[in-house]
């Protein structure tokens, strides 16, 4: 038999050895790793009656009841799709063939069978290391389960619960306490970040995450956790908005300048179209999902319609992401109309300036001209020795008849709304005169009043 063995120089010899008699013979192969710790890796095994246990990353199926689950995280960055796949190279391969790894890491949507397993994947296009770039996949045979991820995915895996925060009573963690109190509180202390982020979330860590029993089950809890996580985004998302349109009501000038400089509705809008992209997947994907598992026979009826559940939730997600959409787009548009309303005020004192000085240029000018004949420019006759001072009043003249022409219209109204109280007023007491006279005066029929 041929064994493969590599000398310190990094060589690698072949020996020919005969097989021994006391362990059977077992067909292996040695690879080495490009990218060690490069992506996360979780191993689980599960009994099928409600246990689970870590294992070796080995990627071998389940007997009998038995199932198992490997799960990979590829970090979030800037690398490259080609650099996700050598990372995937690395974890899956072999047994996984090159086929089989590129129909989990390429973008876009996809569902069908690759090498007699289901694969199905809901990745997103967009740069990796955006938060609103989403990408899970997933090979599902009889007794195995191979997902990929970009990134951690709430309540996705499976760990044994720790002490719950509600244990004891918790304390926030806030700057302006005293070191000297927080010596003297006992008990769980939770940093103001760490709520915030829990406040994001649509769901506990702990709540609604039982083990499943089948492979149909592990199926719908990572489509359930994916629909999680979409929800705990969106959640995140509306409360940054109702933030911002709590400042842009409290803020002035500055911000909302600020905001238009910083881009910052549009970018948001952009991620809005990201993650409504993803959910756009999602709906050619989880369907198609659910019609080729109601045809497997180790795929429970029960799960089927927890897929269509889903599925569902899906287009209810879909429709709060376009309520948000708008939303973002009505404030934009506000922003614009505010960004115009300030542009046009400074046109309009530019203008107003512009034909207060037109007029009196028009003056300087005509008095400036080196020609003869121009009145009040004989400096050097006595009779005319006013002549500046009767052009200063001829100025002041122009600039009066333009305000007045720009007042006139404000006049004209305060002048017609006094003429119209007055003969309000004028008309009411007339009225009361001739009422009071034929009340008390005791008018025709008894003082009634004729109808």
């Amino acid at each position: 038999m041929e064994l493969i063995q590599e000398d310190q120089n990094g060589e690698v010899e072949v020996l020919d050895r005969e097989p021994s008699t006391e362990f059977p013979l077992k067909e292996t192969r040695l690879y080495r790793t490009r990218f060690p710790g490069a992506v996360r890796q979780k191993a689980y095994r599960f009994d099928g009656i409600g246990g689970y246990y870590n294992k070796e990353w080995d990627l071998t199926e389940g007997s009998g009841r038995e199932f198992c689950w490997y799960h990979v995280e590829l970090p979030r960055g800037n690398q490259k799709l080609s650099l996700s796949a050598q990372y995937l190279i690395d974890a899956l391969c072999p047994p996984l063939k090159l086929q089989d790894i590129l129909s989990l890491v390429t973008n876009g949507p996809f569902c069908g069978h690759v090498d007699g397993a289901l694969v199905f994947r809901v990745n997103s296009p967009g740069p990796a290391s955006s938060n609103f770039t989403l990408r899970i996949a997933a090979r599902v045979t009889e007794n195995s389960l191979i997902t990929v991820s970009l990134g951690r995915v709430p309540r996705l895996g499976f760990s044994p619960t720790g002490q719950s925060l509600l244990s004891e009573i918790p304390s926030v963690e806030s700057p302006t306490v005293l070191k000297d109190e927080e010596k003297e509180e006992s008990g769980i202390v939770i940093r103001e970040h760490v709520l915030e982020f829990l406040l994001t979330m649509n769901h506990s860590e702990e709540a609604d995450n039982p083990v499943p029993r089948t492979i149909s089950n592990l199926v719908v809890h990572v489509v359930d956790t994916h629909m999680d996580h979409l929800q705990d985004i969106v959640t995140k998302l509306e409360m940054e908005l109702d933030s911002v349109e709590i400042e842009m009501d409290k803020g002035g000038f500055a911000l909302k300048k600020q905001m238009l400089d910083d881009r910052r509705f549009p970018k948001m809008h952009l991620n809005i179209q990201r993650l409504l992209q993803v959910i756009a997947h999602g709906e050619q994907v989880f369907p198609r999902v659910k019609e080729k598992c109601a045809t497997k026979s180790w795929f429970g009826s029960e799960d089927v319609i927890s897929l269509e559940e889903l599925i569902g939730r899906l287009r209810r997600l879909k429709e709060n992401v376009g309520f948000i959409a708008n939303r973002v787009t009505a404030i934009q548009a506000g922003l614009d109309s505010w960004q115009a309303e300030q542009i046009n005020r400074k046109l309009y004192y530019l203008s107003f300036l512009s034909i207060i000085f037109l007029p009196l240029s028009i003056i300087t000018g005509v008095f400036g001209m080196n020609v003869g004949g121009v009145p009040w420019t004989g400096q050097k006759d006595p009779t005319i020795k006013d002549g500046f001072r009767n052009v200063m009043f001829l100025c002041v003249a122009t600039l009066f008849l333009v305000l007045l022409c720009f007042t006139f219209p404000t006049l004209y109204v305060h002048i017609s709304a006094w003429r119209r109280r007055r003969a309000l007023k004028r008309s009411w007491s007339l009225n009361r005169k001739s009422f009071l006279r034929r009340t008390i005066g005791g008018g025709e029929r008894g003082g009634y009043l004729r109808l």
